[in-house]
């Protein structure tokens, strides 16, 4: 039940962000929720690779680099989800930062641990 519950509030926020900023197209919620999934999965197995693999630039950046692998983690969610367009790596990065933000603050409200 956990789980559903912040791939629903994951949804929410790509919805409301697409919405808000200039760059980031959805086509539906049906559409934010692949999205959700996706981002999720992406974040589960791609993203621990890209950081292993980064490492060096990540330590020499203190972990600004992240950035960067969150920003094209979303530029492969757009490749994967149809209805899911995000213009540029700027855009991109833009929106990784504020749907972090946004769900740490939503998850943190409601109670739920990361």
């Amino acid at each position: 039940m956990n789980l559903l519950v912040r791939i629903l509030v994951t949804a929410i926020l790509v919805m409301v962000i697409a919405y808000f900023m200039p760059g980031v197209i959805v086509d539906g919620f049906g559409t934010s929720i692949i999205v959700a999934i996706v981002l999720g999965l992406l974040n589960i197995f791609i993203k621990p690779l890209l950081v292993l693999f980064t490492l060096p630039v990540t330590i020499l950046t203190f972990g600004l680099f992240l950035l960067v692998i969150n920003a094209l983690i979303i530029l492969l969610c757009t490749e994967i989800v149809a209805g899911f367009e995000v213009q540029s790596f700027w855009t991109a990065l833009f929106f990784s930062i504020i749907l972090s933000l946004l769900q740490s603050i939503m998850f943190s409200v409601s109670g739920q641990k990361d």
